[in-house]
Order: structure tokens, then C-alpha cells, then sequence
């Protein structure tokens, strides 16, 4: 039998999608006063793989991720999810379309895990209606994406922003041991 213990905290980030007519000082300065301080952000680059969001939120978006400096339980990822889908329609809407899509996640040493309300067969029920699933996972020196993964995140920009994470996120854990 196997000894129960907790789980290690784990760094928040979230995956921003918005329209270029969108301020994404607001959405930073928003998403700050939420989750407190920002630790990285990575470049901001076009969202082209996908026309996904296309009718919703219009051509011309933006993928860009950004990092909270404070460690956070992992088990409280439905909460922030929740939070971020409140924020979307409650701040970044118009006319019930967002111009924002905020996914939030969290990194620990060896995988990112993004957070979503869509079922399927290779995503876990975390409780609240949302799902986890492990986007990449870290293997010799570098995050490497799964079959699953979405295109933006396979980009190199993205897994660099996620290899920089991670070695704050050592660092911040070393301060714990």
C-alpha cells in the first residue's frame, strides 16, 4: 500500500487568446489583481493554427502566456477556472462575444496542465464541471508536446516560455526544501 502524501505546490499561469482590438494592459493589470504578481510573460504572437475562435472573437487574435509569482495549490485550478471564464464574459465581452479567452494552468517539475470546461478521453474530471489535461511533459531538457496537444503550444515560443517557468519554478521551490 501506497503512503498518501500532498502534492508539492505548483507555479499559475494562463494562456491569453484576444482580439488585437483588445488592451492587453487591461487584461494583465485585471488578471494581476486576481492572481498578484506577474513572474513572466512570455512574447506575444499571432493565434493562426485555428479558426476555432474566429466567429466568436474575430480574425486578427493573439496568443501571449503570462505567470503568477505566488505558488498555488494544485487542487484549486477549478476555482481559478471558474474565476477566468467569470472574467471573460463579466469584463473582456461584448455583446455576449469575448474578446478574450483566459485559460488557466499550472506547472509543476515535470508537466503543464491546462484547465478546461470540454470533456474527453484523455482528460480528467477535477470537480466543478472542469477538466485537466497534461498539455506537455518535461523529458531530458525540454517540455515535449503529447499527440493531444494543441498546435500554439507545440510552437517554440511557447515551449520556451514554459522551459523559463520551469526553472523559476525550481528556484522557488528550492526555497521550500
Amino acid at each position: 500500500m501506497g503512503i498518501v502524501q500532498l502534492p508539492s505546490k505548483a507555479i499559475l499561469f494562463t494562456g491569453l487568446i484576444y482580439n488585437i482590438s483588445a488592451h492587453p494592459q487591461n487584461i494583465h493589470r485585471t488578471l494581476e489583481e486576481e492572481f498578484g504578481s506577474v513572474c513572466l510573460t512570455s512574447r506575444t504572437f499571432s493565434f493562426d493554427e485555428t479558426d476555432y475562435y474566429r466567429e466568436e472573437m474575430g480574425a486578427e487574435l493573439l496568443r501571449e502566456f503570462i505567470a503568477f509569482d505566488a505558488l498555488i495549490n494544485m487542487e484549486s485550478i477549478p476555482d481559478i477556472k471558474l474565476c477566468t471564464n467569470r472574467i471573460e464574459m463579466e469584463l473582456f465581452s461584448k455583446n455576449s462575444r469575448r474578446l478574450v479567452n483566459i485559460d488557466p494552468g499550472y506547472l509543476t517539475h515535470g508537466k503543464v496542465i491546462l484547465a478546461t470546461t470540454k470533456n474527453f478521453q484523455h482528460r480528467l474530471y477535477l470537480g466543478k464541471g472542469i477538466y485537466g489535461e497534461v498539455t506537455l511533459r518535461y523529458r531530458k531538457t525540454s517540455f515535449i508536446p503529447w499527440e493531444w496537444t494543441y498546435k500554439d503550444y507545440r510552437r517554440d515560443e511557447s515551449i520556451e516560455f514554459f522551459n523559463k517557468l520551469r526553472h523559476i519554478y525550481r528556484t522557488k521551490m528550492k526555497g521550500f526544501s
